[in-house]
């Protein structure tokens, strides 16, 4: 019985070898040509390498509200306000409606900018648009208020 274990483990011990001299004598032959390291400058190396997309996060609207100077009340109330106020979202009086921006009208214009400079119920501060100045802000409340009277 002993016999045949150590027949058995010498047929396995040389089956092992067997395989890894044929890895060793193949592989090398068997590698594409297109494997193979490919000889040029390190600039042809960068090009390679490239990373296939960028990502950047910026501020929208930053850079242009910079360099186009201030906006007036009408351009900002289609920009950032017309949103809400144009279909009523949230809660929101809707532009040109008289009876819903009446009381809002009689707290007077120091509280109505407050609201919407601070921000008020749904509404985020400066209707969501903090590039704003506090004057384009007030600009947007008075159109809103010369919509409703």
């Amino acid at each position: 019985m002993a016999d045949q274990q150590n027949s058995s483990k010498s047929i396995m011990y040389a089956t092992v070898a067997v395989a890894i001299l044929l890895m060793v004598a193949i592989v090398p032959f068997t590698i594409k040509g297109d494997m193979a390291p490919v000889a040029g400058s390190s600039e042809d190396a960068e090009v390679r390498v490239q990373p296939v997309a960028k990502f950047e996060l910026k501020v929208a609207g930053a850079a242009d509200a910079a360099a186009s100077g201030p906006k007036d009340g009408p351009t900002v109330y289609a920009s950032v306000c017309s949103a809400c106020h144009d279909t009523g979202a949230a809660g929101a009086p809707k532009k040109g409606d008289k009876a819903a921006w009446a009381p809002r009208i009689a707290t007077g214009n120091d509280a109505l900018y407050a609201s919407a400079i601070g921000g008020k119920l749904a509404m985020p501060a400066k209707g969501g648009a903090a590039n704003l100045s506090d004057e384009e802000v007030k600009g947007a409340v008075d159109y809103l208020v010369g919509q409703a009277k």
